[in-house]
C-alpha cells in the first residue's frame, strides 16, 4: 500500500474532519463522564442532560476547549484527549469526594491549597468508583495504541496548533471573567448562578460551566455605595459611644460595688478540633458521658451555642472569623481568606491585645506551613506563632499530638511572661478520619447504643474517646488556673462538627438530619450542622454579662472583649453592636435574639449588616478608610520586627 492511499494521508480536508470529529465526539463524551463521576450516577447525568440540553452543551464547549488546548500544547489528538480526561477526571472525583465529606464543591481557588488539597486516592473503595476508574484506564490504553498507529498521520502544523490554542484559551477566559458574548450564551441557557448555595450551582449547571463561572469570584466585590464618606460615617457612629452593657474597666467598680480585677487577666482562646456534643444525637447513647467537663462548665459558666461558617473542614475560616471580627458570609462560598485575602496586615485580636500591652501567641501542634499560618499569623499581629515543631518529643495520642501537649503549653507559656497574655492555641489530636476503631492506644472506652451500622457505631465510638480526650485536657487547665495567682479568663469551642461518613452517613442514621443533600434540610437541621458549643471559664468573678444562647463565630471577639471590659475597638466594636441584634450570621442563616431563624437579615437589622459588609470589604481589600477616622492604633498596626522570637520558642528550659 503507498502512502497516498491513506485516507489520512495527503488529504488535508480528510484529515481536518477527522480531527474536528474527534474533537466535537471526545467533547461531549468527556463532558458526560465529568458528571457521571461528580454526581455518583450516570442515571441521574443523563436525566440532568434530558433537562438541560443547553447548559450540558456550554459544559461540552468548555471541555472542549480545555481538550483544544491540550491538542495545541501536545500536538497528538488522542494523547491530548487522554491528558484532558485525567485532568477533568480528577477535577470530578475531587468534587465528588468533597462534597460528599463537607458538603461543598470543587472552587476554583481550591488550586492553591498545594499541600492542603484533598488527597481522593484512599477513598478509592467503591464498586462505582472502581467502575469508573476502569472506564478511564480503558480508555487511555485505547487512546495510547491509536497514537502509536496514526501519530505520523495526523501531525499539524505549529500555527495551526497556535490558533487552536489561542482559541481555546480565549472561550475559557470569555466564561470565566464573563465577558459579553459568553455572558449572553449563559443567560440565554438558562443558566442560574446561585451563589448563595454553590452546591445548588454545581448540581443545576454542571461542574465544568459552574466551576469556570466561579473565576469571577476569586475576588470580593465591592459594595454598593462604598465610598470614604460612608466609612467617615460608620467610624462616627462606632466611636460615639461605648456600648450600654459594657461592664467596669479592670480596677474599677461596677454599679453594686464588685471590683474587677486591678490586673489585666491573661486570655486564653482554645479551638479543639472539630470539638462537638455527641450526646446531642438523640437516638443513640453513651456507656459513659464523654465530655463531663463541657457539661459541669455549661451548668456554672457563661456558654451556648457557637455558630461556625463551616461542616467537617476549613478549620481556618472559623479561626479567621473569630480572630479578625470578619465573617465568611461576605466572601464568594469555599474561599479560604488566610490563603487569598490576608496578604497584608490585618487587624486582629492579636494586634487588639498587642496594643494593650499583652503579648500575643498562636499554638498550634500541627505543621505551620498548614493554611499558611506561619505567614498569617505574623501579619493579624501575633508576636509569635509555635506550631508542631516548637514542640520537643511531644506526646502523641492515636495520630497527632495529644491535646494534653497543647494544655502544658498554654501553662508554660502564661508561666514564663512577665506581661499578660493573649494565646490562641488550635488543636489536632481529634482530627478525622475516625473510621479506625483502634486508633488510639487505650482503645475505645465508650461504647454506643443505638440503631447504628457496625461501621457507624465504630465511628462515633473513636470520635467520643477523641471528644473525651479534648475534655480532659480543658479539665486539666481549668484545675492549674483555679488555683493559679493572676486572673485569668478561657474560651473553649469547637471549629466545627466532624465529617462522619460520606453524605452525612451516621448524622442520618442517628436522625440528626433526615436527608443526606444539605438542599433539603430544615432551617433547624441546617443550624444543628453548624452549631458548636462554647463554654467560658475564669478564675476572678467577672461582672454579669450579657448572656448569648447562639452566636456566630465572628462575634466572638467582641463579646469576650465586651466580657472582660475593655471597649472595643473598629470592626470589634461594630461587632459588639452585631450580636445584640444579630447573634447568629453564616451563609444562609441568620438568627435574632429569640432564636428565630431565617435565610435573611431580621427586619430593622438590614443597614447595620450593610454596614459589617462594608466595613469588612476596607479592611480586608478597599482602601483602608476606617483607619483615618477611627482612633485605633491596632488597626493600623504593622507584623512584629520580632515575630517568633520572643514567643513561639522551642520548650527547652
Amino acid at each position: 500500500m503507498n502512502r497516498q492511499s491513506l485516507p489520512l494521508t495527503g488529504n488535508r480536508l480528510a484529515k481536518s474532519l477527522f480531527i474536528g470529529t474527534a474533537l466535537l465526539l471526545s467533547s461531549c463524551l468527556l463532558s458526560i463522564g465529568v458528571e457521571w463521576i461528580s454526581r455518583g450516577s450516570l442515571i441521574e447525568t443523563l436525566g440532568w442532560i434530558r433537562r438541560n440540553t443547553a447548559i450540558y452543551a456550554l459544559n461540552a464547549l468548555i471541555g472542549g476547549s480545555a481538550l483544544i488546548f491540550f491538542y495545541s500544547l501536545i500536538g497528538s489528538i488522542f494523547l491530548a484527549i487522554g491528558a484532558a480526561a485525567v485532568v477533568l477526571s480528577v477535577m470530578a472525583f475531587i468534587n465528588y469526594y468533597k462534597s460528599m465529606l463537607v458538603g461543598e464543591p470543587f472552587f476554583p481557588w481550591d488550586i492553591i491549597l498545594n499541600k492542603e488539597g484533598m488527597d481522593v486516592g484512599p477513598l478509592f473503595t467503591g464498586v462505582q468508583d472502581l467502575l469508573k476508574l476502569a472506564v478511564i484506564l480503558v480508555g487511555l490504553g485505547s487512546l495510547i495504541f491509536l497514537h502509536r498507529k496514526l501519530k505520523s498521520r495526523l501531525m499539524v502544523s505549529w500555527i495551526s496548533r497556535g490558533i487552536l490554542g489561542a482559541t481555546s484559551l480565549a472561550v475559557l477566559l470569555s466564561f470565566g471573567l464573563q465577558v459579553s458574548w459568553a455572558k449572553e450564551r449563559v443567560a440565554k441557557a438558562g443558566v442560574d448562578e446561585t451563589i448563595w448555595s454553590q452546591q445548588a450551582n454545581y448540581d443545576s449547571n454542571g461542574l465544568l460551566l459552574a466551576f469556570t463561572l466561579n473565576v469571577q469570584n476569586v475576588q470580593i466585590s465591592e459594595p454598593e455605595g462604598y465610598s470614604a464618606e460612608k466609612m467617615e460615617t460608620l467610624a462616627k457612629e462606632l466611636t460615639a459611644s461605648a456600648p450600654d452593657e459594657a461592664v467596669p474597666a479592670f480596677g474599677q467598680t461596677d454599679s453594686s460595688g464588685a471590683a474587677a480585677p486591678k490586673k489585666r487577666p491573661n486570655v486564653i482562646f482554645i479551638m479543639s478540633e472539630a470539638f462537638w456534643d455527641p450526646t446531642l444525637l438523640s437516638n443513640v447513647s453513651f456507656s459513659a458521658d464523654p465530655v463531663p467537663t463541657l457539661h459541669q462548665l455549661q451548668q456554672s459558666f457563661p456558654s451556648g451555642t457557637m455558630l461556625s461558617p463551616q461542616f467537617g473542614g476549613g478549620t481556618s475560616n472559623v479561626e479567621f472569623e473569630v480572630l479578625t471580627g470578619l465573617s465568611m458570609s461576605f466572601m464568594p462560598a469555599g474561599s479560604v481568606p488566610y490563603l487569598q485575602y490576608v496578604n497584608g496586615s490585618v487587624p486582629s485580636l492579636a494586634s487588639y491585645f498587642e496594643s494593650k500591652g499583652y503579648r500575643s501567641l498562636g499554638i498550634h501542634t500541627y505543621d505551620g506551613w498548614f493554611w499558611n499560618r506561619e505567614d498569617v499569623y505574623r501579619l493579624l499581629g501575633f508576636e509569635g506563632f509555635k506550631s508542631k515543631d516548637g514542640f520537643i518529643d511531644p506526646e502523641y495520642n492515636g495520630l497527632y499530638i495529644s491535646d494534653k501537649e497543647i494544655a502544658g503549653s498554654i501553662i508554660h507559656e502564661v508561666n514564663r511572661s512577665e506581661d499578660p497574655v493573649f494565646i490562641y492555641a488550635v488543636t489536632m489530636q481529634n482530627h478525622a478520619p475516625y473510621t479506625d476503631k483502634n486508633r488510639y492506644p487505650s482503645g475505645n472506652t465508650f461504647k454506643v447504643e443505638g440503631d447504628l451500622t457496625e461501621e457507624a457505631r465504630d465511628m462515633l465510638e473513636t470520635y467520643a474517646q477523641g471528644a473525651h480526650y479534648a475534655d480532659q485536657a480543658l479539665q486539666e487547665l481549668v484545675d492549674y488556673f483555679a488555683a493559679f495567682d493572676e486572673p485569668t479568663y478561657i474560651v473553649f469551642y469547637g471549629d466545627h462538627l466532624p465529617t462522619l461518613g460520606l453524605e452525612y452517613d451516621l448524622y442520618r442514621q442517628a436522625g440528626f438530619v433526615q436527608s443526606g443533600k444539605p438542599a433539603e434540610w430544615s432551617q433547624e437541621e441546617y443550624k444543628s450542622l453548624r452549631s458548636v458549643p462554647y463554654v467560658t471559664w475564669s478564675n476572678f468573678a467577672a461582672a454579669e454579662e450579657q448572656r448569648v444562647n447562639t452566636i456566630s463565630s465572628s462575634f466572638m471577639g467582641a463579646y469576650v472583649l465586651d466580657t472582660l471590659g475593655m471597649e472595643p475597638e473598629g470592626q470589634f466594636a461594630l461587632g459588639s453592636k452585631l450580636y445584640r441584634t444579630v447573634p447568629g450570621l453564616i451563609r444562609n442563616l441568620t438568627v435574632d435574639p429569640a432564636g428565630t431563624l431565617s435565610q435573611t437579615v431580621p427586619a430593622g437589622s438590614e443597614e447595620l449588616v450593610e454596614q459589617y459588609r462594608m466595613l469588612q470589604y476596607d479592611i480586608l481589600v478597599g482602601d483602608r478608610h476606617l483607619t483615618r477616622y477611627v482612633d485605633a492604633p491596632f488597626l493600623t498596626k504593622e507584623p512584629m520586627a520580632n515575630y517568633n522570637t520572643l514567643a513561639a520558642v522551642k520548650e527547652e528550659e
